[in-house]
Order: C-alpha cells, then structure tokens, then sequence
C-alpha cells in the first residue's frame, strides 16, 4: 500500500485514519451547517468545529453537490475561490486544506494561493488536473466518475466504479474515492450498499481510499432515519469502512467521527509488514474474497487463469464451512477426499457427537444433510448423523466438491450451494 504525504499529513496504512472536514462557501449546498459565505464567520466555524474537534483536512466546496442544480463552470467556480481564500487566512488552527473542483484552472489557481491538495469529484474528467498536480506536487482525492465534467460520479456498477478510478491515469499522491451517494438518478442505494460491501476490492490499487458517507440515504434509509437522526447510521458505517480499510473519512460530524474511525482502526486486523530495501519486503495483504484477491492480482500485472483453469484468487482464500447432519457414507468420502496436512487440499475435521452442548440431528437413509425437523437434543450419540468442518481456499473445496459428486444428493446440494455462494 502507497503512503500519501499531504503537505505533511501521512495517509495510507501507516497511519491513523484521518478525518476531512467539510466547509461549503455555497448556499446551494445540501447540509446547512457546514454553508458559509461570509469568511469571518467560515473562519470561525473552521477554527471551532471542524479544527477544533480533530479535523486532520479542511475541505471546501465551491458550489452545490446537488445533481439537481445546474453544474458552474470554472469562471463561476473561480469568483468564488476569494471567499475560500480568504478563510484560510483568516483560520488560526492547523490542517490541510483542500479544493474541491473538478477544473484544472481552479485547482490551479487554489494551489497558487496557499492550499495545499485537490478533491477532483469528477475523477480526472479534466485531462489536464493529473498534470497540475503534480506541477504542484501535491495529494489529489480522486472521485470515481465517468469522462463527463457535468456527471461526477454517475456510475451506478461496483465494477464500473473500480475501472472509472483508473481514467486519465493516478498521480504519485493519488487518493481513491468510490462515490458514495445519489449522484445520479440511476443510483440506487443497493448500488451504494454493494460498494460498500466490497469496499476492501479498492485496495487493489494499492493506494489510499478516502469515503464520503456522512449520512447519505444509503445508510439511513436501512434505519428509517431522517438527515438530522442520521448521525448514529453514519458513525456506525465510519467505524466499519476503516475497518475495511478506508483512510480518510469525509464528514460534517467531525468529533463523533474521529471517534468511530478510531474504534474501526483499533479493531482492524493487524496486518504483517517486513522487510527492508536492501532484502525482500513483506505486506501482508487485506484479503477476504476472491474477488478482492483478483484485484491484488491485476494491479500486480499477475496472468489470471486461461479457459478450462482456476483462477490463482480461487487459491488466496480460505473459508470454513460447517456441515451438519453428515452421515457415514458423506463422511467417508469427504475423509477421501481431503488431504490433512497439505496447504494446497482442504481439510475436514468431523465432530464429536458425544460432546455435551453440540446438538445432533436424527439420521436419514441417503448418507446426506438429512430433514432437521425432529430435531435433536444436546450431547444426544446419534454417529451416524455428524457435522464437520470442511476449511480451504474455494480452489480446493471445488476439487472436494467433484470428488465426492454423487454419494449423496443432500452433500451434492450442499457443496453446490457453497460453489454458487465463492465471490
């Protein structure tokens, strides 16, 4: 994973997850709080709410997120880049500062006058924000989005999303943003729920991941909450999306925010890193799907699997399965297939029914996962109905799954539901 250096500011795994504040200098913005145009006032809210309670990134907004409004262009954007200027030198407290536009001219002429890193929401749409970004060698957030300066983030699949965040190239300090929100009519908020869901494929990058959740509908619609009751949903989210490996999150709420994004970081998995310059570096990698692996492949430049192959992320995952109501013939022929002690084959470990606390289900005549619903008691010896652990990457459990096709219907049934559930 690339570290980010921000005009001082680390930010990758390296480092804490860092929150970015939001300051809008337009009233057309969707979120009240945080819309200022008087740049003493701005000043003061950015010294007392946004610095003040742990804001790491100032970040200022020139016109409306609305996909409702008409879009400004870079003049109108630039008449009012005064007012976010003199904010900035009119705040006492530390940060970064950050634009948000989607011209070159713009952040240009932001960079030019004391800010300190782009967030482009449209995603490099504009050719040439790559090249003044780095003439200023400064981070630049880039928000998935398709080539259209007036659509930023109009992109409604999760793999779309992924390929968008390559258009025009990444800078050296490039962040990567997936486009949380209603940013077009076609998104909905199972777009935005499945994003998220598979937030840790953007890894594949390699790069920092920033997020832009703080209260969106996505989230607060799954509690039946309005904007204002919102916060709770978001902080939850927060909390869950470092954990999943974002490093900056975007928020109006900064003081509750820093806190979930801590709680989310101090639980992540510790992930091994060694090595040195002079011999073999080491990272671990945040891998739990094979889709998230696929990701790591690609970005490596790694082939994937020819027709008729498997696919090496097919190998990078284990997962463990528990099969219950197991019976002799299912148990012999998972023993056959599985090969104990070998890191390329799965293993099986079956149960003792004789445990007390682990229920047992009665037995059935095809060998298989049985009917459950005359149930079974605790510490209940039935050996001829079992469970088991069935552990390997899906490559693995696939080579099971045809070697013991056809002993059972019911083990049958269950090794093509785990097959058809591998992503």
């Amino acid at each position: 994973m690339r570290n980010v250096d921000a005009a001082g500011l680390g930010i990758g795994d390296d480092h804490p997850p860092r929150i970015m504040g939001v300051l809008n200098v337009s009233e057309e913005s969707p979120y009240d709080p945080s819309v200022y145009d008087d740049p003493g006032e701005a000043a003061a809210y950015v010294d007392e709410e946004l610095i003040g309670e742990g804001a790491d990134i100032v970040d200022v907004g020139l016109e409306s997120a609305n996909k409702d409004l008409d879009v400004l262009s870079a003049e109108q954007e630039l008449d009012r880049l005064d007012t976010a200027v003199e904010t900035l030198e009119s705040t006492s407290g530390d940060a970064v500062w950050s634009i948000e536009t989607r011209y070159h001219e713009v952040a240009d002429e932001a960079l030019s006058r004391g800010f300190d890193m782009v967030n482009d929401i449209c995603g490099f749409a504009d050719p040439e924000m790559p090249r003044v970004c780095r003439e200023h060698d400064v981070a630049v957030s880039k928000m998935a989005s398709p080539p259209d300066l007036e659509r930023p983030g109009a992109i409604e699949d999760v793999d779309d999303i992924y390929e968008a965040l390559s258009m025009n190239g990444l800078t050296d300090k490039t962040i990567l943003d997936p486009a949380f929100g209603g940013w077009s009519e076609a998104k909905t908020h199972e777009d935005d729920r499945e994003t998220f869901h598979r937030l840790r494929e953007f890894r594949g990058y390699g790069r920092p991941l920033l997020v832009s959740i703080n209260r969106k509908s996505f989230l607060k619609t799954i509690a039946g909450r309005s904007t204002e009751e919102a916060l709770p949903v978001s902080l939850a989210a927060t909390s869950m999306a470092v954990e999943r490996g974002a490093h900056v999150i975007r928020t109006h709420d900064v003081a509750e925010t820093r806190d979930a994004a801590l709680i989310g970081a101090e639980f992540a998995r510790d992930r091994y890193a060694g090595g040195s310059d002079d011999a073999v570096a080491v990272t671990e990698l945040d891998v739990t799907t094979v889709r998230e692996a696929g990701r790591h492949l690609d970005r490596i430049g790694a082939p994937r699997a020819a027709d008729g192959e498997r696919d090496p992320a097919e190998a990078a995952v284990v997962r463990t399965y528990e099969l219950d109501g197991l019976g002799d013939a299912a148990v012999g022929a998972l023993r056959a297939a599985t090969v104990g002690g070998d890191a390329s084959a799965a293993a099986f470990a079956l149960g003792d029914p004789n445990r007390a606390g682990v229920p047992t289900t009665p037995p059935t005549t095809d060998g298989g996962t049985g009917d459950r619903a005359n149930g079974g008691s605790p510490g209940d010896a039935l050996p001829d109905r079992r469970r088991g652990l069935l552990i390997g990457a899906p490559d693995a459990i696939e080579s099971v799954r045809e070697s013991v096709s056809g002993v059972s219907d019911a083990l049958d049934a269950a090794l093509d539901g785990i097959a058809a559930n591998v992503s």
